[in-house]
């Protein structure tokens, strides 16, 4: 298998875990969202808060340049250690919703 493959194979494994999470306040739930061919895949959580309509987006990766961009995380859950547990290296893991100069500063990769 080869490393894109590979990632997108770590992060549909994280998504899939999350995808399954019922919520006790929203009836509604998770839907997966999966553009394989431009490696863009994400969480997308529908339905409604009592009157209130809700629609977030609390997971997003991002494969660029052969590395894992995690464009959002809106959970508890450390998604780098998570993917680093399938196989990603830290290297190729940038917290890609952080500005370019505090990135620096992560264990993860600038870009």
């Amino acid at each position: 298998m080869d490393k894109i493959k590979e990632y997108e194979s770590a992060i549909l494994d994280i998504l899939m875990e999350y995808v399954q999470i019922k919520y006790a306040n929203i009836e509604g739930g998770n839907q997966l969202i999966a553009d394989k061919e431009q490696h863009h895949y994400q969480i997308v959580t529908l339905g409604w808060q009592g009157e209130h309509y809700v629609h977030d987006c609390p997971l997003h990766f991002d494969i660029i340049n052969g590395k894992v961009w995690v464009q959002q995380n809106m959970t508890e859950w450390d998604v780098g250690e998570m993917l680093e547990a399938r196989g990603v290296p830290r290297t190729d893991i940038v917290a890609g919703f952080l500005p370019p100069a505090l990135r620096m500063y992560t264990e993860y990769a600038n870009n």
